[in-house]
C-alpha cells in the first residue's frame, strides 16, 4: 500500500467530467461507471459510462447530500427546503423526514447509509440564514439516526454539521464540522448511540479552515475537501494531516465540497463543487472504501 503522505497532486493531474452541471455538490458512483450528481434544476444528473447526461426528478429546493439505497432509489438531503426525500428511478419522490421533535428539521445537509442500512442525517444548523452558521461558531447542528427503531438525535451542539462517515471497523462516527474547521468523532455503540465527542486530527485543520466533505479510502485514510484554500487534505489513521492539493486561486479546483471514489478498481476520485459546472477527477494511489451499495 503506498504511503499516502508522499502523494501530491498537480493541476495537470486533474481531468474533468460532465458539462453544464448545476451545483454538483455530491456524487454517487456505481460499479458500472454510472455517476449520479446532485442538481438544483431537478434532483440528480446521471452521467452514464459513455458520458451521456440526463436529469432525474423534480423535487425543487437545493438538493445537497445524496445516498443510494439497496433497491437503487436515492435519499436526498435538500438543504434548500429542509426536507429529506426518497427519489425512485422512475422520477417519483416522497418526503421521508421534514420535522424532528415537533419542529422543522432545519438545514438538512447530508445523508449516509451504513453497512447495516441505517440512515445518518446531518442537519447543519437551525439558524436562518444558514450562512451565518458557516461564518460564526453557532452550536446548533445535529445528527439524526433513522433505523428500525425510528428516528432519534444521536449528536448535537455541532458547528455546522456537514458530511458524516463510519470507519470500516464501525468504531466511530466521523463528522465534518464546517464552521469549526475540524473533524470530530464519537464512539459508535451497537444500538447506534454515540459516546463522548473528540477531535480527530488538528483542531482546526489550520486557522480559518472550513471543511466540507469527508470519505474513507481502503487504507483507513480520511479524505477531506476544504473550501477556503480549495484543498484536498488527508488524515491518516493516526490523525496526521497531509495536504494533497490546494488551489487558493481556484483555477483547477474551486469550492470543493465532496469526494467520491469510483471506477472498477475504486481508484478514480471524483470531486464535487458548489461553484464548478463539471466534476474534477484524478487517479488515486489508494482505492476508496466501497459504499454500502457496492457491497450488495
Amino acid at each position: 500500500m503506498p504511503e499516502i503522505t508522499q502523494f501530491r497532486l498537480q493541476a495537470q493531474d486533474f481531468r474533468y467530467v460532465g458539462t453544464s452541471l448545476s451545483r454538483p455538490e455530491c456524487i454517487i458512483a456505481e460499479p458500472d461507471g454510472t455517476l449520479w450528481i446532485s442538481d438544483d434544476r431537478s434532483a440528480l444528473t446521471r452521467i452514464d459510462p459513455t458520458g451521456a447526461q440526463s436529469r432525474l426528478g423534480s423535487i425543487g429546493g437545493v438538493p445537497n447530500g445524496i445516498a443510494m439505497a439497496g433497491d437503487g432509489s436515492f435519499f436526498i438531503a435538500n438543504i434548500g427546503d429542509g426536507k429529506l426525500y426518497r427519489l425512485r428511478r422512475d422520477g417519483t419522490h416522497e418526503v421521508v423526514l421534514d420535522q424532528f421533535e415537533g419542529h422543522p428539521l432545519g438545514s438538512v445537509n447530508f445523508v449516509y447509509i451504513d453497512q447495516r442500512d441505517r440512515l445518518w442525517v446531518s442537519v447543519s444548523t437551525l439558524t436562518e440564514p444558514r450562512s451565518e452558521a458557516v461564518h460564526k461558531l453557532i452550536p446548533d447542528g445535529y445528527v439524526v439516526l433513522m433505523d428500525k427503531q425510528g428516528s432519534r438525535k444521536v449528536a448535537d451542539r455541532l458547528y455546522f454539521a456537514n458530511e458524516v462517515r463510519i470507519d470500516a471497523a464501525e468504531r466511530y462516527l466521523y463528522i465534518a464540522e464546517t464552521a469549526a474547521g475540524r473533524i470530530s468523532r464519537q464512539p459508535l455503540k451497537q444500538d447506534g448511540s454515540l459516546g463522548a465527542r473528540e477531535s480527530f486530527g488538528p483542531d482546526p485543520l489550520f486557522a480559518g479552515a472550513k471543511v466540507d466533505g469527508i470519505t474513507f479510502d481502503a487504507a483507513g485514510n480520511l479524505w477531506i475537501t476544504e473550501i477556503t484554500r480549495n484543498a484536498l487534505i488527508v488524515l491518516t489513521p493516526s490523525g496526521q494531516a497531509h495536504t494533497v492539493f490546494e488551489d487558493p486561486d481556484g483555477k483547477s479546483l474551486f469550492f470543493p465540497t465532496s469526494l467520491t471514489f469510483g471506477g472498477a478498481d475504486l481508484k478514480t476520485a471524483y470531486v464535487g463543487s458548489l461553484k464548478m459546472d463539471r466534476l474534477a477527477a484524478f487517479a488515486s494511489p489508494v482505492a476508496g472504501a466501497p459504499m454500502s451499495h457496492w457491497m450488495r
